[in-house]
């Protein structure tokens, strides 16, 4: 059975940095992409970052370029979200979710074993 559990998150304010976690049990993400999406009240679910493990390819949404880094440690089945330059517009629950590959259209393909979710607040 997949299991991701998220960590990391919390309150920080604009123009600060946080990472999230994602940790994958009962599957090898050697063979698997992780991909982050968030979710803003009121606000449908967006992609926000992608990782695959054939290629190590990051796929960014416009809106985090040059912001987040997203990257990988196979060895510990986690995948991670380096968060910097953040904005209020950040403010949302992130979630990663698993499927084979990322892809150019990652953010419209169908992720799994959704993460519990984790509170990112950027605030003064």
């Amino acid at each position: 059975q997949v299991q991701l559990v998220q960590s990391g998150g919390g309150l920080v304010q604009p123009g600060g940095s946080l990472r999230l976690s994602c940790a994958a049990s009962g599957v090898t993400l050697d063979y698997y992409a992780i991909g982050w999406f968030r979710q803003a009240p009121g606000k449908e679910r967006e992609g926000v970052s992608c990782i695959s493990s054939h290629d190590n390819i990051p796929y960014y949404a416009d809106s985090v370029k040059g912001r987040f880094t997203i990257s990988r440690d196979n060895a510990k089945d986690t995948v991670y979200l380096q968060m910097g330059g953040l904005k209020s517009e950040d403010t949302a629950v992130y979630y990663c979710g698993i499927r084979p590959r990322c892809g150019n259209t990652w953010y419209s393909l169908k992720f799994g074993s959704w993460g519990q979710g984790t509170q990112v607040t950027v605030s003064s």
